[in-house]
């Protein structure tokens, strides 16, 4: 008897496959998303000294102190939902990490399952290191020459939404960027990429990371701009070490497969 499988049987069973991905997707996205809200709503309990601790790089780039203002009269809610959204973000950083792994699971053996004991304290731990990095270095260098910059012809008086807003888009997305070798290390791993294409596109990549450094720092300003750089090249150069270990130990699954 023919085991063969008809070509519109083939194109059928890929369709489904397809379809099958997708599904899994919008449901692990569906529970992160719902983890997020969660997180967000109960980091309103502790939003406003979150709010007091963030103003402080702005207290002290401005001689005497500084106080956000507001103008208009939804704007001071407005911001405390940006620091409980900002807070919401780290706080269910574990689960959205833990629905991507369910996401790959399936497409990992027995023995490869075991690498959650590694991606998840590894890509919690770089997304500590980049928002520490954020905080530490990028933020303080930023606020303090945007609030002394031509201080005789520019009154700093910022408003509580576009600091706050310049903070929680840094904070969060160079925290996020930071977890770039674990992904793409997992990315390999699926046979999705390879470390040959991560080198021939290093230009390409240098590029995108200028594009993405200028838009996760909302500060115009040359030196922050390369400290953001700097980190994300150097993760990037990470990232292909760790696309050739996945790379290799894909081809090694697919051969004993």
């Amino acid at each position: 008897m023919s085991t063969e499988v008809s070509p519109s049987e083939e194109y059928l069973n890929q369709e489904q496959s397809i379809l099958t991905h997708l599904s899994e997707l919008r449901k692990r996205m569906t529970w992160a998303a719902g983890s997020l809200l969660l997180m967000t709503i109960l980091s309103f309990i502790f939003a406003e000294p979150l709010l007091n601790f963030l103003l402080a790089p702005y207290a002290n780039s401005a001689p005497g102190g500084a106080e956000l203002q507001t103008l208009r009269p939804t704007e001071g809610i407005e911001t405390f939902f940006k620091v409980s959204l900002l807070s919401g973000g780290i706080l269910s950083m574990p689960l959205i990490l833990y629905q991507f792994w369910l996401f790959i699971k399936p497409g990992l053996s027995k023995h490869e399952r075991r690498y959650i004991y590694i991606f998840l304290p590894s890509a919690l731990l770089l997304f500590g290191l980049g928002i520490s990095f954020a905080w530490f270095i990028l933020v303080p260098a930023s606020v303090q020459f945007l609030a002394n910059f031509l201080p005789d012809v520019f009154k700093t008086d910022w408003t509580g939404q576009e600091y706050i807003g310049f903070l929680v888009t840094m904070l969060f997305w160079i925290g996020v960027s930071f977890e770039m070798p674990v992904i793409i290390y997992f990315v390999a791993r699926l046979g999705l990429v390879t470390a040959k294409t991560l080198r021939e596109q290093w230009r390409i990549a240098v590029v995108a990371i200028a594009v993405i450094a200028a838009a996760i720092t909302p500060s115009i300003d040359p030196i922050t701009m390369l400290l953001t750089m700097l980190p994300l090249n150097i993760l990037y150069g990470m990232s292909i070490i760790l696309a050739h270990v996945g790379q290799r130990q894909f081809e090694k699954s697919m051969a004993v497969a």
